[in-house]
Protein backbone atom coordinates (compact mmCIF):
# COMPACT_ATOMS: atom_id res chain seq x y z
CA UNK A 1 0.00 0.00 0.00
CA UNK A 2 1.13 3.55 -0.69
CA UNK A 3 0.12 6.19 1.83
CA UNK A 4 0.54 9.81 0.80
CA UNK A 5 2.89 8.64 -1.95
CA UNK A 6 5.14 6.57 0.34
CA UNK A 7 5.23 2.77 0.14
CA UNK A 8 4.28 1.17 3.45
CA UNK A 9 4.74 -2.50 4.31
CA UNK A 10 3.20 -4.12 7.35
CA UNK A 11 1.13 -7.08 8.50
CA UNK A 12 -2.47 -6.40 9.38
CA UNK A 13 -4.91 -8.41 11.42
CA UNK A 14 -7.89 -9.65 9.37
CA UNK A 15 -10.28 -7.38 11.28
CA UNK A 16 -8.06 -4.27 11.37
CA UNK A 17 -9.74 -1.17 10.02
CA UNK A 18 -7.91 1.22 7.72
CA UNK A 19 -8.49 4.09 10.16
CA UNK A 20 -6.71 2.07 12.87
CA UNK A 21 -3.72 1.40 10.61
CA UNK A 22 -3.48 5.05 9.61
CA UNK A 23 -3.77 6.46 13.12
CA UNK A 24 -2.21 3.82 15.34
CA UNK A 25 0.12 2.05 12.94
CA UNK A 26 1.37 4.96 10.86
CA UNK A 27 0.80 7.90 13.24
CA UNK A 28 -1.40 9.79 10.76
CA UNK A 29 -3.78 11.21 13.34
CA UNK A 30 -5.34 13.81 11.05
CA UNK A 31 -7.81 11.10 10.09
CA UNK A 32 -10.29 11.26 12.94
CA UNK A 33 -12.42 8.60 14.58
CA UNK A 34 -15.83 10.03 15.32
CA UNK A 35 -18.65 7.53 15.30
CA UNK A 36 -16.99 4.23 14.25
CA UNK A 37 -20.13 3.47 12.23
CA UNK A 38 -19.60 5.37 8.97
CA UNK A 39 -22.12 8.07 9.82
CA UNK A 40 -20.01 11.16 10.58
CA UNK A 41 -17.36 11.29 7.84
CA UNK A 42 -14.51 12.45 10.08
CA UNK A 43 -12.45 9.44 8.94
CA UNK A 44 -12.71 10.09 5.19
CA UNK A 45 -9.56 9.40 3.16
CA UNK A 46 -9.00 8.92 -0.55
CA UNK A 47 -8.55 5.32 -1.62
CA UNK A 48 -7.34 5.09 -5.21
CA UNK A 49 -8.70 8.59 -5.78
CA UNK A 50 -12.16 8.01 -4.31
CA UNK A 51 -13.28 9.31 -0.95
CA UNK A 52 -14.13 6.51 1.47
CA UNK A 53 -14.86 6.26 5.16
CA UNK A 54 -11.80 4.51 6.54
CA UNK A 55 -13.70 3.18 9.56
CA UNK A 56 -15.61 0.96 7.12
CA UNK A 57 -12.63 -0.34 5.12
CA UNK A 58 -10.51 -3.26 6.24
CA UNK A 59 -6.78 -2.61 5.96
CA UNK A 60 -6.38 -5.87 4.04
CA UNK A 61 -8.92 -4.66 1.46
CA UNK A 62 -6.70 -1.62 0.80
CA UNK A 63 -3.61 -3.73 0.07
CA UNK A 64 -1.98 -2.59 -3.16
CA UNK A 65 -3.96 0.65 -3.15
CA UNK A 66 -2.99 4.29 -2.92
CA UNK A 67 -4.29 6.02 0.19
CA UNK A 68 -4.26 9.79 0.67
CA UNK A 69 -4.86 11.32 4.07
CA UNK A 70 -5.17 14.92 5.17
CA UNK A 71 -1.43 14.91 5.93
CA UNK A 72 -0.81 14.42 2.21
CA UNK A 73 -2.97 17.34 1.10
CA UNK A 74 -0.67 20.23 1.97
CA UNK A 75 2.40 20.93 -0.12
CA UNK A 76 5.83 19.71 1.02
CA UNK A 77 6.49 23.31 2.05
CA UNK A 78 3.43 23.23 4.28
CA UNK A 79 1.17 25.50 2.20
CA UNK A 80 -2.55 24.77 2.31
CA UNK A 81 -4.27 23.21 -0.67
CA UNK A 82 -6.63 25.40 -2.67
CA UNK A 83 -9.65 23.90 -0.92
CA UNK A 84 -8.11 24.31 2.53
CA UNK A 85 -7.27 27.95 1.80
CA UNK A 86 -10.77 28.61 0.44
CA UNK A 87 -12.33 27.07 3.56
CA UNK A 88 -10.05 29.23 5.70
CA UNK A 89 -11.01 32.37 3.80
CA UNK A 90 -14.72 31.59 4.06
CA UNK A 91 -14.50 30.56 7.74
CA UNK A 92 -15.54 27.04 6.78
CA UNK A 93 -13.92 25.48 9.82
CA UNK A 94 -14.55 26.04 13.48
CA UNK A 95 -13.45 23.39 15.96
CA UNK A 96 -11.70 21.50 13.15
CA UNK A 97 -12.64 17.95 14.13
CA UNK A 98 -14.64 17.27 10.98
CA UNK A 99 -12.39 19.36 8.73
CA UNK A 100 -9.94 16.64 7.61
CA UNK A 101 -12.77 14.37 6.48
CA UNK A 102 -14.54 17.23 4.74
CA UNK A 103 -11.37 18.29 2.94
CA UNK A 104 -10.77 14.74 1.73
CA UNK A 105 -14.36 14.25 0.54
CA UNK A 106 -14.85 17.74 -0.90
CA UNK A 107 -11.43 17.61 -2.53
CA UNK A 108 -12.74 14.84 -4.74
CA UNK A 109 -15.67 17.07 -5.74
CA UNK A 110 -13.39 20.04 -6.49
CA UNK A 111 -11.02 17.82 -8.47
CA UNK A 112 -13.87 16.27 -10.47
CA UNK A 113 -15.12 19.68 -11.57
CA UNK A 114 -11.74 21.23 -12.43
CA UNK A 115 -11.95 22.82 -15.84
CA UNK A 116 -15.66 22.19 -16.12
CA UNK A 117 -18.81 23.62 -14.68
CA UNK A 118 -18.77 24.31 -10.97
CA UNK A 119 -21.20 22.35 -8.82
CA UNK A 120 -24.39 24.07 -7.74
CA UNK A 121 -25.09 24.79 -4.10
CA UNK A 122 -27.55 21.85 -3.88
CA UNK A 123 -24.92 19.55 -5.41
CA UNK A 124 -22.32 20.69 -2.88
CA UNK A 125 -24.80 20.14 -0.05
CA UNK A 126 -25.62 16.68 -1.42
CA UNK A 127 -21.91 15.87 -1.46
CA UNK A 128 -21.70 16.99 2.17
CA UNK A 129 -24.38 14.55 3.36
CA UNK A 130 -21.71 12.07 4.43
CA UNK A 131 -19.91 14.59 6.68
CA UNK A 132 -21.43 15.81 9.91
CA UNK A 133 -20.43 19.13 11.44
CA UNK A 134 -21.91 20.59 14.61
CA UNK A 135 -20.17 23.97 14.38
CA UNK A 136 -20.38 25.60 10.95
CA UNK A 137 -23.96 25.17 9.75
CA UNK A 138 -22.41 24.29 6.35
CA UNK A 139 -23.06 27.75 4.76
CA UNK A 140 -19.42 28.77 5.03
CA UNK A 141 -18.29 25.32 3.87
CA UNK A 142 -20.44 25.65 0.74
CA UNK A 143 -18.97 29.10 0.07
CA UNK A 144 -15.47 27.65 0.54
CA UNK A 145 -16.14 24.92 -2.03
CA UNK A 146 -17.54 27.50 -4.45
CA UNK A 147 -14.41 29.64 -3.96
CA UNK A 148 -12.11 26.64 -4.47
CA UNK A 149 -13.95 25.58 -7.64
CA UNK A 150 -13.80 29.14 -9.00
CA UNK A 151 -10.07 29.32 -8.27
CA UNK A 152 -9.49 25.94 -9.92
CA UNK A 153 -11.41 27.03 -13.00
CA UNK A 154 -9.46 30.32 -13.12
CA UNK A 155 -6.22 28.31 -13.23
CA UNK A 156 -7.53 26.00 -15.96
CA UNK A 157 -5.81 26.04 -19.38
CA UNK A 158 -7.10 28.41 -22.06
CA UNK A 159 -10.31 27.31 -23.71
CA UNK A 160 -11.92 26.10 -20.51
CA UNK A 161 -14.56 28.11 -18.60
CA UNK A 162 -13.26 30.96 -16.47
CA UNK A 163 -13.95 31.46 -12.80
CA UNK A 164 -17.25 33.08 -12.02
CA UNK A 165 -20.55 32.30 -10.42
CA UNK A 166 -21.59 28.76 -9.73
CA UNK A 167 -23.35 27.29 -12.74
CA UNK A 168 -25.62 24.27 -13.01
CA UNK A 169 -23.89 20.99 -13.72
CA UNK A 170 -24.57 17.31 -13.69
CA UNK A 171 -24.97 15.76 -10.28
CA UNK A 172 -21.84 14.56 -8.52
CA UNK A 173 -22.12 11.82 -5.91
CA UNK A 174 -20.02 10.45 -3.13
CA UNK A 175 -19.49 6.79 -2.52
CA UNK A 176 -18.48 6.08 0.98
Amino acid sequence: MKVNGRPEQFSAQPNELLVERLRDGLGLTGTKVGCDTGQCGSCVVRLDGRSVKSCLVLTAAAAGSEVATIEGVTTPGGELSGLQEALRQEHGTQCGFCTPGMVMALGELVDSTAGGEAPTEPEIREWLTGNLCRCTGYHSVVRGVQRACAATRAEAPAGLPEAGTVAASTAAGQEA
